[in-house]
């Protein structure tokens, strides 16, 4: 295994000690429906219904358990298109710690409402993550708040990372993982740790087509900025960070293959969770299912979709359950 020497196994194993009994250890369910069309077993990790309805409270209750006294007294600071915001106010709020959350205008007003409710002070900044990571710089510049990134941190991976060691646990037989990619600190923290028990294992990030930045940087061969766009998979959204230190040269080294989908398809994928689970997931949680169903995977093993947000608008899931797709993806 070529990993980078960033963060080690060993860091994930410290972070499911630390994160213990803050953070759910969520199921796992066999898929029959698509077991049967592939011809391999098929298993959902049930990762939306973590707590705060996405796995990212892993990584920002790690990132919060790991600072300091003094720095957790200064009171903490992030940029988030709406999961790490919404879990970082959660974890902030068990610990009697100040929470300021920086969000762009593209994140959806439930998330936005879900992160206010939770007790966190929340900066709407301009029209992309990037310009929302700004406000980020200059609060901890200029009023000496501490910063926890939503993905290139490597406390944030080892949270995320945790999830890799229960799906070993759940489904050692595991052969290939289907993970959401954004900033790539849920895909680097998992592939690292189920590389380290099987190198064998197979790991596809997948990402909507629209404005997908870790897999155009991955393409150019170093990070790139990209635009941000409306999509269902709304989570995945956001920059990797033109200095980005972690989470691309791990995805880099660990990362068998991305694929991307388009909105049809991140919506078939809803479709499906909720046909088989009852579960309303958001289009970021959909997009393993989805790639399966599209037939841009073709599984050889046992393989493990990782369903990772429910947090979707109401009004939203309804829609794609009609059928119908909302304007501002189909432009």
């Amino acid at each position: 295994m070529n990993a980078p020497a960033t963060v080690k196994p060993e860091d994930i194993r410290a972070a499911r000690t630390r994160i213990a009994g803050k953070v759910l250890r969520t199921p796992m369910v066999e898929d029959p429906q698509l077991g049967a069309l592939l011809g391999v077993p098929v298993f959902l990790k049930l990762e939306h219904r973590q707590t705060t309805g996405a796995f990212k409270l892993r990584g920002a209750t790690n990132a919060l358990l790991s600072l300091t006294p003094a720095q957790r007294a200064r009171g903490v600071v992030t940029a988030s298109t709406g999961n790490h915001g919404r879990a970082l106010a959660q974890a902030a709020r068990s610990e009697g710690v100040r929470a300021v959350v920086c969000l762009s205008r593209l994140v959806p007003a439930n998330k936005v409402a879900a992160v206010r409710a939770l007790g966190a002070e929340v900066r709407i900044v301009g029209d992309s993550q990037d310009e929302a990571m700004q406000e980020v710089a200059r609060a901890v510049r200029d009023e000496g708040l501490s910063e926890i990134a939503p993905f290139d941190d490597a406390a944030v991976i080892a949270g995320q990372g945790t999830l890799g060691f229960e799906i070993i646990e759940d489904c050692p037989e595991a052969h290939t993982l289907l993970v959401p990619l954004s900033g790539g600190g849920l895909a680097a923290g998992v592939a690292l740790a189920l590389k380290a028990s099987n190198p064998d294992a197979r790991i596809v990030g997948i990402s909507m087509a629209r404005g997908a930045a870790m897999a155009a940087s991955l393409t150019a061969g170093h990070p790139v900025q990209v635009p941000e766009l409306p999509t269902l998979a709304d989570s995945l959204g956001g920059g990797i960070g033109l200095a980005n230190r972690f989470t691309y040269p791990m995805c880099k080294a660990l990362l068998d293959q991305v694929v991307l989908l388009d909105e049809a398809e991140i919506a078939a994928g809803i479709r499906h969770i909720h046909k088989v689970t009852g579960d309303a997931v958001e289009g970021a949680a959909a997009v393993g299912v989805a790639a399966l169903i599209a037939g841009k995977i073709i599984p050889e093993g046992p393989t493990v979709a990782l369903l990772t947000g429910a947090n979707i608008d109401a009004a939203l899931h309804a829609q794609i359950m009609s059928g119908a797709l909302p304007q501002e993806v189909l432009a």
